[in-house]
């Protein structure tokens, strides 16, 4: 698996204030950017698109986010 650069085209730009994960965004590990994107896998590289933060504050945080709407 590596970016073949398809990716670009689906990048997304970074909320002011919000989180990306709480808008909808998702992040590729291997290409190294968020997205938006319906699929669970990258149109570029194939690899399976992460939808949650992996740090336990942001973590918290989504889950705030989400119980306040």
């Amino acid at each position: 698996m590596y970016c073949r650069n398809n990716c670009i085209e689906h990048k997304a730009i970074r909320p002011l204030n919000q989180s990306r994960y709480g808008i909808g965004q998702k992040r590729c590990q291997i290409c190294d950017i968020f997205m938006h994107w319906n699929g669970l896998f990258c149109p570029c590289c194939g690899m399976r698109l992460r939808m949650k933060p992996r740090n336990k504050k942001y973590k918290a945080k989504l889950l705030e986010d989400k119980m306040r709407y």
